[in-house]
């Protein structure tokens, strides 16, 4: 007899697909609705996120945040220029983008490149469009569609923006990028207002140690599959599942993302785009 999965080193996949038989089997009353149509219904997150030290200048800076698209058979064109649309009515000051713009698959992620970035090409705003990639992309690939739709990517590099004066910092990670020195080497002698792209908000601890004011980051969909009662099992390894955070001086907003991932199921965790109003953390509240 074959000996028992251990649960100990299942992954995230593992988690949701187990998560998403379990939920259909127990909410049967609920799978037309939310397993067949809540992940089509993208809606728009307003958030307003305190950032330590921010300059008075910057106070009111509107960022539109999009992350995890996934395109792919289960996540189509359609959703994704939905998504697009709802940011650009709202005409962000900046655009950041979180990664993750097709599903890991050989051939089949390579055929979703380039719709992922022409899904992406409507996307403007006055001080720019910024990308880090997901644990999904393609280095290069990716990387060449997005830069060919004026997109910024930034692979372990930092750029600066000027708004009113004053100098913005937008720092991005490649997934990989784990250690806090190495951050620490791409935010060396970055202005005081500085945003740090990370696909995986795992990169929390780390950017506090180096009193990075914000982070910005996706990865963990919200959990995807969230169940009354016991949460969003399969994201419990992040130190923020979704929405704001901080720890020390960092403060992070985590996006659920637009795509789904392994299994094309939201419960309790609808897709999104975010609009994100930055406010000094020292206003009172």
């Amino acid at each position: 007899m074959a000996a028992a999965p251990n649960p100990a080193s299942w992954t995230r996949r593992d988690v949701l697909r187990g998560v998403a038989a379990a939920a259909v089997g127990t909410v049967v009353g609920t799978a037309d609705h939310g397993y067949v149509y809540a992940r089509h219904h993208v809606g728009l997150t307003r958030e307003t996120v305190r950032v330590s030290g921010l300059s008075p200048e910057l106070d009111g800076l509107r960022i539109g945040f999009l992350s995890d698209l996934h395109r792919s058979d289960t996540v189509s064109h359609e959703l994704i220029s939905t998504a697009v649309n709802l940011l650009m009515a709202e005409r962000p000051d900046i655009v950041m983008l979180g990664g993750d713009y097709v599903t890991w698959g050989g051939g089949q992620r390579r055929k979703w490149v380039r719709p992922a970035a022409e899904a992406l090409a409507p996307l403007t705003a006055p001080h720019g469009i910024f990308a880090v990639l997901g644990n999904h992309d393609d280095d290069k690939e990716m990387t060449a569609e997005l830069s060919a739709k004026g997109i910024t990517v930034l692979r372990d590099a930092r750029t600066r923006i000027e708004i009113k004066g004053v100098a913005l910092d937008i720092a991005g990670i490649r997934f990989w990028t784990r250690k806090a020195a190495d951050i620490g080497r791409i935010v060396k002698g970055a202005a005081p207002d500085l945003i740090l792209l990370a696909h995986t908000p795992s990169r929390l601890s780390e950017a506090a140690a180096l009193a990075i004011p914000l982070v910005l980051s996706g990865h963990t969909h919200g959990g995807q599959i969230v169940l009354p009662g016991v949460g969003a099992i399969a994201a419990r390894e992040f130190p923020v599942v979704q929405g704001t955070g901080r720890q020390g001086a960092t403060s992070i907003f985590v996006t659920r993302g637009v795509g789904t991932v392994y299994i094309p199921v939201r419960v309790n965790c609808p897709p999104e785009v975010a609009l994100l109003t930055l406010e000094p953390f020292t206003r009172l509240a």
